[in-house]
């Protein structure tokens, strides 16, 4: 389970785990914009949204982009992989090159301490519940949620926000 402080008050101050089970403290992210998304393999949104995150991260990791993705299993189990599958499937077939971490729930009582975090930062249009695959929030160098994109949303449409953040709009 990943962990947090009892008062979090950036993303940074979360503790998630990797896909090879490995604790990553998101503070090593100081500094970067986090685009931070819950991704599935087998979802109608699949090749557009991890095609587009991928044109994405090739185009500003070297400005201070990071992408971190969460494999989910909540939405019509379009998730089903264990992470060694979900891994290979996206850095093979969408030469996905940002990290994938551990499969989490992103609602209810079992959600991931940091997607709570996430929620409770961005409301989004449906309240609270995250409704599907590839939701994302945009967050700033200092850990703060900035905004919150529905799945449906194209990563290249958010393009103009990540460059703000990056400072070089």
């Amino acid at each position: 389970m990943a962990s947090q402080s009892s008062n979090p008050q950036s993303v940074h101050d979360f503790t998630v785990k990797d896909a090879k089970g490995n604790e990553v403290e998101l503070s090593k992210y100081k500094g970067k914009v986090l685009l931070i998304v819950n991704v599935a393999s087998q979802c109608g949104l699949t090749n557009s949204n991890y095609t587009e995150l991928a044109q994405l991260y090739e185009k500003y990791k070297n400005q201070g982009l990071e992408i971190l993705a969460f494999p989910c299993n909540q939405f019509g189990a379009q998730e089903p992989g264990t992470n060694e599958e979900i891994v290979e499937f996206a850095c093979t077939r969408f030469k996905a090159e940002y990290p994938i971490f551990d499969k989490v729930d992103v609602n209810g009582s079992n959600a991931a301490p940091v997607y709570k975090y996430l929620k409770s930062s961005k409301g989004g249009l449906f309240g609270d519940g995250i409704k599907w695959n590839f939701s994302k929030f945009l967050v700033d160098k200092d850990g703060n949620v900035v905004d919150r994109y529905a799945p449906t949303t194209s990563p290249l449409s958010i393009e103009k926000d990540v460059k703000k953040l990056l400072g070089i709009a």
